[in-house]
């Protein structure tokens, strides 16, 4: 991207993400088209096939309540009776970069829809059905988005998010990076969940100066 961005390395099965919704939102709707964001898939769990256990349960389940605590985001505990569910962030992922093909907001949009479903509304976004009916909600053609899910070419392209992820060395979720444009450094925005109002204004404030002006 040419001039001023921000650069979101997230997760569709990111609690903390999911908590992160509302501060992405409020960034679109702050600076619209004068910080457009690109988003990067980090990884979370791709390619997982071992069974959630009791034990992975509980675990979640701190991880939610330390998020609905901190943000105030919904989440369904219904999500804690399912039998055998494997925790495979990659099915997801190659969704949102299925959607990405089409535009950056509408995978931006797509990634906030996915969070809700998941975490809000006990949904399961490993299932490619779920997956596209979500698509379809957004206006995404069905037939075209489920033969993508089934390209290898999607699953690399997907892949190559993580590499690019991992060799920033980013390995927690939500990552928001800020970039002057080409040949310039970037710099972290935050590592982690920041309420909206503290990340604006870090924002407002970087914007001046890469600009030249005074905050």
């Amino acid at each position: 991207m040419t001039g001023p961005h921000l650069v979101y390395v997230a997760d569709p099965m990111c609690s903390w993400c999911w908590g992160f919704s509302p501060v992405i939102a409020g960034i679109r709707a702050r600076f619209g088209d004068a910080l457009p964001i690109r988003l990067v898939m980090g990884g979370l769990r791709p390619g997982t096939t071992r069974p959630l256990d009791e034990a992975g349960k509980a675990t979640i389940r701190g991880h939610w309540e330390h998020v609905r605590a901190a943000t105030g985001q919904p989440f369904d505990p219904a999500f804690f009776a399912r039998e055998g569910f494997v925790y495979d962030t990659e099915p997801a992922a190659m969704a949102v970069v299925a959607v990405r093909r089409q535009g950056m907001d509408l995978a931006l949009d797509y990634l906030e829809a996915l969070h809700r479903a998941f975490y809000a509304e006990n949904r399961d976004v490993t299932d490619p059905t779920a997956l596209a009916d979500l698509a379809e909600a957004a206006v995404i053609a069905r037939g075209g988005f489920l033969a993508a899910l089934g390209e290898e070419a999607l699953r690399e392209e997907t892949w190559s998010d993580v590499a690019t992820a991992q060799g920033a060395g980013i390995r927690g979720f939500p990552t928001l990076l800020a970039g002057a444009g080409p040949g310039q450094p970037y710099g972290i925005v935050t590592r982690g969940y920041q309420p909206p109002d503290r990340i604006i204004t870090t924002l407002v404030t970087w914007l001046a100066q890469a600009a030249g002006g005074e905050a």
